[in-house]
């Protein structure tokens, strides 16, 4: 009789068994969800708006890529969404996006451009343990001690440290003046160009901040040309460095150079070509161009937007990349384990190269290049990750 009740009992056990292994297998799926959210906080609209968007169609680039060809976490195909927000490249905005942000659940910021959003946003990240990528350079932003900052590019540290040396040693001047824009990332940036000229011995004759939407110069252009001034070292911005050499040229004072920052590095800088003897501009935002693997991404972005890269597009592409790798790598979409794994990972950046990040969340391979405007294009000069 037992025999019989445990044949009876066997057959309906194997019956149950497919089920169980799904109940199983399912139960390890849940913790994956089946969308998950990435942010992209950046100036989309105003001065800085194309900046921001060529970032955000990085983003988006690599995340149609990644879809389509299926992004599995844990065993689970999972669709990646990109949530959009414009921060207006203003700190109380980017504060207010960044809430938005969390509040709809993202897994991880990929923002901000602006080196004052960003340092004014990363305690709201921070808060809940998501990672924040960041193209931003001003050393704050990874010095205000949250293990989720992460930087994409060189900082200032490096760049100033760029600007001085080669103002210095290959501008062949003796009379300086530092100018800055008043933010976080213009101010920084020429305090350390000034402290670097310092120590190569070089004087700074005039020193000025503006904040970031000054374009009356006259007065400015009269003082540097009583200074006798040679070499400009200035973080303005472009339209702001435009609107200072025009006011040299009406002062007579053209026998000067200008090396700036990246933020004169665009293609609107194309109109001071001849205004004056020299234009250069550093920046840790090195062009797709320079990398060897550069050239398909520039046919796809190209194909994608009908339009190249207005400036750091493919490293928000290469970020998403290795974000994403750190995502599989968690095996899971809690920020706090995607933070710890972006720590440990050395991700496969298919522009660049590769992205790690120290424990502060400074890129360990950044470098910075100095670029001539000639021949109506911004030509690399040189390029060194030592400087």
């Amino acid at each position: 009789m037992k025999n019989h009740i445990a044949r009876r009992r066997f057959p309906v056990a194997l019956a149950l068994l497919p089920a169980l292994v799904a109940a199983a297998l399912l139960a390890g799926c849940g913790k994956v969800p089946d969308t998950l959210k990435i942010g992209v906080a950046q100036p989309l609209t105003g001065p800085l708006g194309a900046l921001g968007q060529d970032l955000l169609n990085g983003v988006n680039l690599a995340v149609q890529e990644l879809n389509k060809d299926g992004f599995v976490v844990d065993g689970k195909r999972v669709k990646l969404e990109v949530v959009a927000v414009d921060d207006k490249a203003d700190a109380a905005t980017g504060k207010q996006v960044a809430q938005q942000l969390v509040d709809a659940g993202v897994v991880a910021v990929i923002g901000h451009l602006n080196s004052g959003v960003s340092i004014e946003t990363a305690p709201i990240y921070a808060g809940k343990s998501i990672p924040q990528i960041a193209i931003s350079t001003n050393p704050k932003f990874t010095q205000l001690g949250f293990d989720t900052s992460f930087r994409m590019v060189a900082n200032d540290t490096l760049q100033a440290r760029a600007i001085g040396s080669f103002a210095a040693t290959q501008l062949g001047a003796a009379r300086y003046a530092a100018l800055d824009d008043g933010t976080p990332y213009g101010k920084g940036l020429a305090d350390g160009a000034a402290a670097q000229l310092k120590v190569e011995n070089r004087e700074v004759l005039v020193r000025k901040s503006f904040d970031d939407k000054t374009v009356e110069f006259e007065a400015l252009a009269g003082e540097l040309k009583a200074a006798r001034v040679e070499v400009i070292v200035s973080t303005l911005n472009d339209f702001q460095a435009l609107a200072l050499l025009k006011e040299l040229q009406k002062v007579g004072h053209t026998k000067v150079q200008l090396l700036g920052g990246d933020t004169i590095k665009t293609t609107d800088m194309l109109k001071g070509a001849g205004l004056i003897e020299g234009l250069y501009a550093t920046s840790p935002v090195l062009e797709a161009k320079e990398f060897t693997t550069g050239k398909p991404f520039l046919e796809k972005y190209l194909a994608a937007y009908k339009k190249p890269p207005a400036y750091g597009g493919h490293y928000s592409y290469d970020s998403t990349y290795v974000l994403t790798a750190a995502i599989q790598k968690a095996k899971s979409a809690d920020p706090k384990e995607i933070t710890k794994a972006m720590h440990a990972i050395n991700g496969y950046a298919p522009v660049i190269g590769t992205m790690s990040w120290d424990d502060k969340g400074e890129q360990r391979y950044g470098a910075v290049g100095v670029y001539e405007l000639r021949g109506g294009n911004w030509e690399l000069r040189m390029r060194s990750d030592r400087w």
